[in-house]
């Protein structure tokens, strides 16, 4: 058969490639004889694989077929026994003379002794072997049809030739345990010369049977299997194959230890393999430009995987761990910057008198919009606030108030006290002139304050400009979450944000008044219904009416 086969018994058993799994070609027993298996080369060879046994089996065996193309077909060849038959018994009982299976024996008196019949024992089995013919085509060819038997005719006494055995077959093996044949000649009875055949008795002709010959074992050789598949569909893999040490015996290889092959130097198990080249990465483009004109932006370029023909292959054709970059962030450097301010402090630094309120103030880049806005320039904002608490009461003496609360409510600020010159009546403080007490030291009038950290606040920059000047327009600032060391922080108040957006200029837009344009014409309602407001002189001759059509389409297309 030229597809796949399988044999296997009426029990399960399998006995050739089982289990979906194609066994090596070689020799395997089942039902009760040696199947030898064939496989030719599939490349080099048309033939199919067979299966061939002596006989005989002692089950039924089924044979199965995997094609996926039409049946191929299975030729099939059998042997059944004949009459036509030496067995060593019948030849060792045999008396001269005596037929043999229909066949008349030798003439009394021959000599047997140069008759030199051998037969043989099967080594292994201890059954004689002989009982079914093996024919081997062009050798020994049949000299009887099958259903013919014989005709016993009387003996000779005085023949004058008879068959005799002059020699073997060669082995059909050098070594392992092969096969040979007894070859038969027809001889002068007395002289033993060789005749032509046609001088003796065709039907008397023994029938060779196949004699064991060179039974020592055969040298263990190297079973190379074949070659795996590249382990790299491109660049530099390895491939591996099977190498057993293998023994030939009785037509049967087996597998034996690997000291048995030492004598061989043993085949490579592994080797490289190179089925194609691999592709590369291409750098098609440089950089392009930032994606920003300040800042920090991105910027990209063409990469591309090429085949070593030069084609635009997928890319996981390419290393993916060796893939250039195609995408990199690019600084442009700082934007413009704005002042940042927090709110003015809630507290005054004077319980009574004049004091001060402060608020931080900070340089910073800002991101917030494209609307234009300055630098932060030379015209820093202030940091201090007068405030005034009301007016303060004072004998000639140092007066020192209490401290102030601390000018913010956390971080570094300054306390304040009122520090006069006093003179003290029945009931009453006199304010002196400051030189009446320059005798005595005057205590501080204001000291460093640290109430806590202040840890995160919001911080803002001014209001831009409005983005239009009439019928609601908006403008914006940008707000911030700054920790005491006015780094980004975000442990600011959700809910104390200030605004970054409101709206502005929500008055409408009032057209400025022509008093010279008038309609002329009672109907120029219709010269704007006509859409004749774009030649001159229906411009000038309703002005009135086509100056407003004109307003509302450019209000229409400014809300758009």
């Amino acid at each position: 058969s030229s597809s796949p086969t399988a044999l296997r018994s009426r029990s399960g058993r399998s006995i050739i490639n089982g289990n979906w799994a194609i066994d090596r070609p070689g020799r395997y027993e089942g039902g009760g004889t040696m199947f030898t298996y064939k496989r030719p080369n599939e490349i080099s060879s048309t033939a199919g694989e067979s299966f061939l046994a002596d006989g005989p089996t002692n089950e039924v065996l089924d044979v199965y077929m995997i094609h996926q193309q039409p049946n191929p077909g299975i030729h099939y060849e059998y042997i059944i026994p004949g009459d036509n038959v030496i067995s060593p018994q019948l030849l060792a009982q045999r008396r001269p003379g005596e037929p043999l299976n229909g066949q008349l024996g030798m003439p009394e008196g021959t000599n047997h002794e140069d008759e030199d019949l051998h037969m043989e024992t099967d080594t292994l089995t201890g059954q004689s072997v002989g009982t079914f013919p093996v024919i081997q085509p062009g050798r020994f060819p049949s000299h009887q049809p099958e259903n013919q038997v014989p005709a016993v005719q009387p003996p000779r006494q005085n023949r004058e030739y008879n068959w005799k055995q002059i020699g073997k077959t060669e082995c059909t093996t050098t070594c392992g345990k092969g096969s040979q044949y007894p070859v038969f000649h027809c001889v002068n009875r007395i002289t033993h010369e060789e005749v032509p055949e046609g001088y003796c008795d065709s039907s008397t002709k023994p029938i060779p049977e196949e004699e064991a010959c060179n039974l020592f074992p055969c040298p263990a050789f190297w079973d190379i299997g074949e070659w795996s598949e590249c382990s790299k569909t491109c660049g530099l893999g390895m491939q591996h194959r099977q190498i057993l040490c293998r023994q030939m015996y009785a037509n049967r290889t087996l597998t034996v230890q690997q000291y048995r092959c030492q004598h061989l130097e043993k085949p490579e198990t592994t080797s490289t393999c190179q089925l194609k080249i691999c592709s590369e990465w291409q750098i098609r483009t440089e950089w392009t430009s930032c994606s920003v004109p300040c800042g920090v932006g991105q910027r990209t370029r063409d990469v591309k995987c090429v085949s070593n023909l030069g084609d635009i292959v997928d890319d996981e054709e390419c290393n993916m761990k060796l893939r250039p970059n195609d995408i990199e962030n690019c600084d442009m450097g700082p934007c413009a910057k704005s002042w940042f301010l927090t709110e003015w402090s809630d507290r005054c630094s004077a319980e009574c008198g004049d004091g001060i309120r402060t608020r931080s103030v900070v340089c910073m880049t800002n991101h917030v919009s494209s609307l234009p806005l300055e630098g932060c320039g030379n015209n820093r904002p202030s940091e201090t606030t007068p405030c005034n608490n009301g007016p303060c009461a004072g004998k000639q003496e140092w007066f020192a108030g209490g401290w102030t609360q601390c000018s913010t409510e956390c971080g570094s600020g300054t306390q304040q006290r009122e520090v006069i010159c006093v003179r003290k009546t029945e009931g009453n403080f006199e304010v002196l002139n400051p030189y009446d007490c320059s005798y005595l030291e005057k205590p501080p009038s204001q000291q460093s304050c640290y109430l806590k950290p202040c840890g995160s606040k919001w911080f803002h920059t001014e209001w831009s400009t409005c983005s239009k000047s009439c019928e609601g327009g908006f403008r914006v600032r940008e707000v911030r979450c700054l920790s005491d060391d006015m780094t980004a922080s975000n442990q600011c108040d959700p809910q104390l944000k200030p605004e970054e957006k409101e709206p502005c200029n929500t008055h409408d837009c009032i057209p400025e008044i022509d008093e010279n344009c008038k309609d002329k014409y009672y109907n120029c309602n219709v010269v704007v219904q006509a859409r004749l407001c774009v030649y001159t002189y229906y411009k000038t001759a309703c002005c009135a009416s086509c100056t407003r059509v004109a307003n509302r389409q450019s209000g229409f297309l400014g809300r758009r």
